[in-house]
């Protein structure tokens, strides 16, 4: 392996409880857009970035997401699954696949969102500043139902600001994170733990930094924004849409 190698974990176990009434027998990441699972538009997008192997953490209708992608042959990337043996919160199921994994770097993405970051311009700014883990970060005009992050002028992330009931433009994760390695096996085994409540206010000030990142961004948490999405994806990859 190369020293930049890096392999990805995309958290695919939710149970979507908000698109419930139009998701029916289906996880939120396999919600159908464009003639595709979501998920998979993730995977094309990394795959066209050089990623060659994944391991999708599942456990909501697990067997769905683990027999449409088999091995991943059909999209040309190895694929493996880490099943949670019950909900581990989103840290707890990066460590429950972290086993699965080769690499130094762990590219983690969140499964029901989507952003075309450049992962050589991300990986070229976590190792420029030496980050313990880096968090890819865009510019919204309402932060209200995000909540929001405070950087300082190197990308140095300072603070996590709740949502609130105030729309106002700032910063927000896009769901798309690098950690060092041995970041991801200091989360403890077994044991339910957070990325967004536990383990990132941890590591402020200590090597966490934000990376600005160009759109669009595209999270499908809401049937409105699950219904914008086959848009903005088409647009994207309209040589694989026709």
């Amino acid at each position: 392996m190369t020293e930049n190698y890096i392999e990805a974990i995309i958290l695919a176990g939710g149970k979507g409880t908000r698109l419930k009434s139009v998701l029916d027998d289906r996880s939120k990441p396999m919600s159908i857009i464009g003639g595709k699972p979501f998920i998979e538009w993730i995977l094309l997008m990394l795959r066209r970035q050089g990623i060659q192997r994944a391991v999708i953490c599942t456990g909501h209708l697990s067997e769905t997401v683990e027999s449409y992608f088999g091995d991943g042959r059909n999209i040309g990337m190895k694929i493996t699954f880490a099943r949670d043996p019950f909900p581990l919160g989103t840290g707890g199921a990066v460590h429950n696949a972290l086993g699965k994994t080769r690499s130094n770097h762990i590219l983690v993405l969140n499964g029901d969102s989507y952003l075309p970051v450049n992962l050589s311009i991300f990986l070229k700014a976590h190792l420029a500043c030496n980050a313990r883990a880096s968090i890819s970060l865009i510019q919204v005009e309402d932060v209200s139902r995000y909540g929001s992050v405070k950087v300082n002028k190197d990308g140095k992330i300072l603070a996590f600001i709740e949502k609130t009931m105030r729309k106002q433009p700032g910063l927000i994760s896009a769901g798309i994170y690098l950690f060092e390695r041995d970041v991801v096996e200091k989360i403890p085994e077994g044991e339910i733990v957070s990325l967004e409540k536990e383990v990132f206010p941890d590591l402020i000030g200590k090597g966490l930094y934000g990376v600005l990142c160009d759109g669009p961004f595209i999270d499908i948490g809401t049937p409105e924004s699950l219904n914008k999405a086959e848009k903005i994806l088409k647009g994207e990859f309209e040589h694989l849409s026709q």
